[in-house]
């Protein structure tokens, strides 16, 4: 089989690899647009539960991976000054340049091919002829998408919050996310270790708030510093580093059909999950292990691409879902800051509706009983 696939991201650099590993013979090509030795980006994090389901699947790729990632078994909640762990929330987070170096010479060392800078901007290009399926991982602003919106079915949810992608030099304890009140409003950042020595730091604020603090018309610099200067009780005195970082708002992406003729869509390009549930990177390499299963089970490409959307739409709806229900708790963030301490800690633990107190109970009982203590017609009878 003729293989060509844009974008050497985790989808198309897992897809390629299973698809190699499974037959030597197919002829499986990689097109990126960027260098090889790129230098942009922060960290990436996996839950443990996402980690276990890549691990059914693909165990070679996630025994390649683990050796260099950063765990810890906690999430911290941090109100103003209250910081409030939560056990039972195991994370491992990586690189991102770590983690495409460890995929780009895996996939080449079972003879896939990566051909960098070089930018595929049309189906009709020599590159992608006589292909028998041509692979759009090319991320969120996916052009093969945009150019087909009307044969995907394509919707783009602009969201109103504001958020960049920042890094630092200290080294967080666990995942943690922090939220500071400030004149402004409310800002949060997204932290955690992916190497010993450098965290992500992505800071999110509600669209007011951006605006009341000048944001807009902000030099990158003066930005930074402002950020710097809300989080500097949780920076003991580390940079917040910049490496491409820029305000953005989050496109919250669906497609009511991953394929057309033998072109079809995977990763962000096909849907994006918001970065608070951590399961961006999880979505893509769970795409490409349901296509390449779809392939394996079908006779033709055309019956595979049906089977890939029905086989792998309905697990990753409930995370999209989810994503989308997580992102609107954060556009309430100058609300739910009112709520005590643990209330806040407990309604972020419960906000997508997948967690209920029993869950809660079963993670940590030490919030459960806390929250129980506020609450008590919740708490369980005694004897």
């Amino acid at each position: 089989m003729k293989i060509r696939i844009l974008g050497a991201g985790p989808a198309g650099l897992t897809f390629a690899a299973l698809m190699k590993r499974h037959d030597p013979s197919h002829d499986v090509v990689v097109y990126e647009r960027g260098p090889r030795d790129a230098t942009w980006g922060f960290g990436v994090v996996f839950s443990d539960r996402a980690l276990e389901f890549l691990r059914a699947d693909d165990e070679d790729l996630v025994r390649l991976l683990t050796p260099h990632m950063e765990t810890w078994p906690d999430l911290t909640i941090v109100h103003n000054d209250t910081r409030i762990p939560i056990a039972g929330n195991g994370f491992a987070a990586i690189g991102r340049l770590d983690m495409l170096g460890l995929l780009y010479a895996h996939a080449e060392s079972l003879g896939v091919r990566i051909v960098f800078q070089t930018e595929i901007s049309s189906l009709s290009r020599p590159e992608l002829a006589g292909a028998d399926l041509v692979v759009a991982a090319n991320g969120a602003f996916s052009w093969v998408r945009a150019e087909n919106e009307h044969r995907f079915g394509t919707r783009i949810d602009w969201r109103p919050n504001q958020f960049i992608w920042y890094g630092t030099s200290k080294p967080f304890d666990s995942l943690s996310l922090t939220f500071r009140e400030t004149p402004h409003g409310v800002f949060c950042a997204h932290h955690y270790r992916y190497r010993p020595d450098m965290s992500t730091f992505l800071v999110e604020v509600e669209q007011q708030t951006w605006q009341r603090a000048g944001f807009g018309q902000m030099s990158p610099q003066a930005a930074l510093a402002h950020c710097e200067q809300v989080f500097a009780r949780d920076l003991d005195g580390h940079p917040i580093l910049s490496n491409n970082s820029y305000w953005r708002q989050f496109p919250a992406v669906w497609n009511e059909r991953w394929s057309f003729d033998n072109v079809v869509l995977m990763g962000d390009a096909l849907r994006t999950a918001h970065f608070s549930i951590g399961s961006g990177t999880r979505l893509a390499m769970e795409d490409a292990v349901a296509l390449f299963k779809a392939l394996r089970e079908e006779p033709t490409v055309a019956l595979a691409l049906g089977r890939y959307q029905a086989m792998r739409q309905p697990p990753m709806k409930k995370i999209w879902d989810a994503a989308n229900v997580s992102l609107r708790w954060y556009e309430q963030m100058d609300r739910h800051i009112a709520l005590h301490p643990v209330d806040f800690a407990y309604g972020y633990m419960t906000r997508t509706g997948r967690v209920d107190h029993a869950e809660v109970r079963r993670r940590d009982a030490r919030l459960a009983a806390a929250y129980e203590r506020l609450h008590p017609e919740l708490a369980l009878p005694s004897g």
